[in-house]
């Protein structure tokens, strides 16, 4: 994806509700309005989850990657 990532979160290897605990916990305390993390997750879940949870929060989910069953995670915080 051809997009400025200001910072990057791992959550591979962790299972629901971990990836978006630790996503609202970053886009919180650690990201300035208008820059992009890319968060990095292994549950398949946060297929659906990343993108609702930037729905309820009125942050813009700019899209998903897939790269060796890590998926990758764009959100622009609003």
């Amino acid at each position: 994806m051809d997009v400025q990532v200001d910072a990057t979160l791992d959550c591979k290897g962790l299972s629901c509700p971990m990836p978006i605990v630790k996503l609202a916990k970053k886009m919180k305390k650690e990201m300035q309005s208008g820059q992009v993390l890319m968060m990095e997750g292994t549950d398949p879940g946060s297929k659906t989850d990343v993108p609702k949870w930037c729905d309820r929060n009125s942050h813009e989910f700019l899209g998903m990657e897939e790269e060796a069953g890590v998926h990758m995670f764009y959100i622009r915080k609003h």
